[in-house]
């Protein structure tokens, strides 16, 4: 493994920490599927970082360069649009749809918003 790959999965790993720790430190916030919204969104980092090490890396970016810190979407975007890449894409999306669900009080919609983010992991 080079050196780039090594600080790449590296940065991966730290934003996938990062964002559980935000997550679970909102649970104050919790809404009627709060609880439910951590539980998918620690599946599909778990699938982010599974398609992550399965893939090569390409050359940084020069937006890359900025010393900007990546999100989730923006990882799984790097690596493409097939496959896993576009089905993880679309659950992230799903469970953005359950979040704003989940912080309006709506638990008919975020439940429906977390069965499609299950489909789209195929569970």
């Amino acid at each position: 493994m080079s050196g780039g790959e090594s600080k790449m999965k590296i940065l991966i790993l730290f934003v996938l920490t990062t964002a559980t720790w935000a997550i679970a430190t909102s649970a104050c916030d919790a809404g009627p599927c709060t609880r439910d919204i951590t539980r998918m969104q620690a599946q599909i980092d778990a699938g982010i970082e599974a398609n992550a090490s399965t893939q090569q890396f390409a050359l940084e970016s020069d937006a890359a360069k900025m010393h900007r810190q990546p999100t989730p979407e923006s990882l799984a975007g790097a690596e493409g649009k097939q496959g896993d890449a576009a089905k993880l894409d679309q659950a992230l999306a799903a469970l953005d749809r359950a979040r704003e669900a989940d912080r309006a009080g709506r638990s008919k919609a975020c439940r429906q918003a977390l069965a499609d983010t299950r489909r789209l992991l195929g569970r």
